[in-house]
């Protein structure tokens, strides 16, 4: 891939930014523009994903696109270069921009004379020297041959090809897409299909013109072949030779399409190495209480119906995060992070209330600034604003930073109750289970209520067993009688 590294005054390059928190790579989700495309200061170019969550990025300066260095879905390390723009178009002819990777493949010589180890490619990191084998190439026909030929063997595994004359050149056509001596010619998109789905792009058949594999042609070649009993009743028994192939390349391909590996990267990235480093280095404890919130279920229906809650969502959560808040204001030691650098104890004398949401790229926890500082119809504003944000993945990676204690609502999965860790640099969270109509004693009677689980998960290093105890108690007591909302505040 061609890098300018001196450009004139007539072109400006748009590096990938450091979009927060010292990140060192991002992965381009979509291009928003393409080449000849004019574009002005401030206008989003391409929309990126972090290890923290997705960022549209907007282009510093007015011009015409010259050149995209990257495409959809390359993974981009923080100050490389990813857009060049022309920023005085009627100065005469510009250069053509780099020749694009995609059509012009063939560098593996190049390559091969590298050091051992991974290689950059055009999707992800690359692999190791020794771990892609290809089948040897034979002498390519002239195009349009082999556009027909590739055609019917093609059509031959997708297992509807008419019979073949006896004297057909299968046997001199190469069984991998691209020229001959070359990698198979395939674009960025089809390259990681392939690579989700298991398929070697060199025992792909190609379709495509000029010898490019296709979608369709990955599929294909994932797909089993059908059984020999449903192939078409007029079609000729082929050579027993010619058989062969047909008959062993599903067994393959079968074994490849059990299983579906996805590369980790990005916000699952982050998840896997953030929940390591919390299980691997705060000492957790979890404690559980089984509570009866049918008074907060009561309570809940009642502010739907008020006029100052009007515009906003209420649910249980809204009354659970505020009992929360209420619990850390009677036990303020609770609020605090391990400094192992310094071996300190860090006080907070803020809380920043986390909320873990599931989200279509994986989880994240976004925070509520100031939460403590907070009414009830803001808390439920704040939420609200919370939750759409990151449903709609436009959580920047400041919502994210700076958050003190948790919550995470499993209930919402039917589930009773979990142990749930540590969010980074916090010293508790909450889980909330199910709320459901159990029996319960009540009044010295058996009487259907509605029950929940709460689990309190605490860092064993700040937090002590009376503590922690103490802060639980005292969310599952405002739960049972909410009026302590205003009674303990």
């Amino acid at each position: 891939m061609t890098t300018m590294t001196e450009t004139s005054a007539r072109f400006r390059e748009f590096k990938m930014p450091d979009v927060g928190e010292g990140l060192t790579e991002a992965e381009i989700l979509k291009w928003y523009v393409q080449p000849g495309d004019t574009v002005t200061d401030g206008q989003v170019v391409c929309e990126v994903e972090t290890a923290k969550a997705a960022v549209e990025l907007p282009i510093p300066f007015d011009g015409v696109v010259h050149e995209l260095r990257f495409p959809e879905g390359t993974t981009v390390d923080v100050g490389q270069v990813i857009i060049a723009v022309d920023v005085a178009p009627g100065s005469g002819d510009a250069p053509a921009p780099a020749a694009d990777p995609v059509q012009e493949p063939v560098e593996e010589p190049a390559a091969e004379a590298e050091p051992k180890g991974r290689t950059p490619v055009l999707v992800g990191y690359g692999v190791a020297e020794s771990s892609t084998k290809r089948r040897p190439r034979k002498g390519a026909p002239a195009a349009p041959e082999a556009a027909a030929v590739a055609a019917a063997v093609q059509a031959e595994l997708n297992g509807h090809a008419a019979p073949a004359p006896a004297a057909a050149p299968a046997p001199s056509v190469p069984a991998q897409g691209g020229v001959a001596g070359g990698r198979p010619l395939a674009k960025p998109p089809v390259r990681k299909l392939a690579k989700d789905l298991g398929i070697d792009l060199a025992t792909v058949v190609p379709t495509g013109k000029d010898g490019v594999i296709t979608r369709e042609d990955v599929h294909a070649a994932a797909a089993p072949a059908p059984a020999a009993s449903e192939a078409p009743a007029q079609a000729a028994p082929a050579p027993a030779a010619a058989e062969a192939p047909v008959a062993t390349e599903p067994t393959a391909v079968t074994d490849a399409a059990r299983e579906t590996r996805v590369p980790v990267k990005g916000v699952r990235k982050a998840i896997a190495q953030a929940m390591v480093g919390s299980a691997f280095t705060a000492p957790h404890v979890t404690e559980f209480v089984t509570v009866d919130v049918t008074r907060t279920m009561k309570l809940v229906a009642e502010l739907k119906e008020d006029k100052d809650m009007a515009g906003v969502r209420v649910n249980p959560l809204l009354v659970i995060a505020k009992a929360l808040l209420v619990a850390i204001k009677r036990n303020p030691e609770v609020n605090a992070a391990w400094d192992e650098a310094n071996q300190e104890i860090v006080r907070k004398h803020y809380v920043n209330l986390g909320i873990a949401a599931a989200t279509p790229r994986g989880l994240i926890v976004p925070n509520i600034k100031d939460a403590h500082d907070k009414t009830l119809p803001q808390l439920a504003e704040a939420l609200g604003e919370l939750v759409a944000t990151a449903r709609d993945g436009k959580t920047s990676p400041a919502a994210m930073a700076g958050g003190t204690v948790t919550i995470t609502n499993v209930g919402v999965f039917g589930v009773d109750t979990g142990t749930p860790i540590l969010n980074p640099g916090e010293s508790a969270i909450l889980a909330v289970g199910a709320i459901k109509l159990q029996p319960w004693v009540h009044k010295g009677k058996v009487k259907a209520r509605q029950v929940t689980t709460l689990a309190l998960s605490f860092d064993h290093r700040l937090v002590d067993g009376e503590l922690g105890s103490k802060v639980l108690a005292d969310v599952a007591a405002i739960l049972e009688q909410p009026k302590r909302l205003i009674t303990w505040a």
